[in-house]
């Protein structure tokens, strides 16, 4: 999987937009962040709670939640990983996010 691959799925996802932050290619639904470019080959994806522990324990070698992410709401996607649940993974985020922004 590429960011292009990332972009192209998150493009299928009702309201969620690219755009550029801080240099890095990011993806938001209503002016929140669902994932964003970072360390070459990774997104990081803006998902905490039970969804991040069950995808890190489902796909260690594809999630991980690096040292200085743990206290945030968010876990690192290797794209090199399992591309189906690097895509669970940004459906997750993006209906937490369009969810804490319509409360539907």
């Amino acid at each position: 999987m590429t960011l292009d691959d990332v972009d192209a799925y998150l493009a299928t996802l009702e309201g969620c937009r690219a755009r550029r932050t801080g240099g890095r290619r990011a993806w938001y639904v209503d002016g929140l962040l669902v994932a964003r470019a970072d360390e070459a080959g990774t997104v990081l994806v803006r998902l905490g709670g039970r969804d991040r522990e069950e995808l890190v324990t489902a796909h260690p070698d594809t999630f991980g939640v690096p040292p200085r992410w743990e206290a945030h709401t968010k876990l690192q996607a290797d794209l090199a990983g399992d591309a189906d649940a690097v895509r669970r993974a940004l459906r997750l985020a993006w209906e937490r996010q369009r969810t804490a922004r319509t409360g539907a």
